[in-house]
């Protein structure tokens, strides 16, 4: 990385040089030598700033435009919605709740599938051939049914 490409990046993410040093673990000294380009800048100093830039997610296609937002403790998505990690912790509590209560009361409600799928980047050379479901025809409850039923008759 240039020392003025270094430079432009460091002052969007910190405010400060001391807040700069604590999170780099080094002395504010330091910082300010690699500031003014008396000394080159660590290479690791250089790879922890592009991360922290990046919102500390990975480099994948699939994560482009999403940010970790330190001061909120967030997930920012493209669009801006954010997401505390109380709230995607309860995501899969209520998906459990619906498909119990989707059972339970024999909703026959199937979910329309985007034909949009995310190609994932690597998967040693296996792609999946079809969208797996989890969802059951209204037939296929029917049998289930009756098979219950019969076995409680005898």
């Amino acid at each position: 990385m240039l020392h003025e490409s270094f430079v432009k990046l460091f002052w969007q993410n910190f405010t400060a040089i001391p807040e700069a040093a604590a999170w780099f673990h080094v002395r504010p000294v330091t910082v300010k030598r690699w500031l003014s380009g008396e000394i080159d800048v660590n290479p690791m100093a250089e790879k922890l700033l592009i991360i922290r830039a990046r919102g500390y997610l990975p480099d994948d296609t699939r994560w482009t435009g999403f940010r970790i937002d330190e001061q909120y403790c967030v997930i920012v998505t493209p669009d801006g919605r954010r997401f505390s990690p109380r709230e995607l912790m309860s995501w899969s509590l209520r998906f459990d709740e619906y498909h119990a209560l989707k059972r339970m009361y024999e909703l026959d409600y199937i979910p329309a599938r985007s034909s949009v799928v995310t190609p994932l980047p690597f998967r040693g050379g296996r792609r999946v051939k079809e969208v797996q479901s989890d969802t059951v025809t209204k037939e296929k409850k029917k049998d289930y049914r009756r098979k219950i039923a019969k076995k409680r008759a005898k």
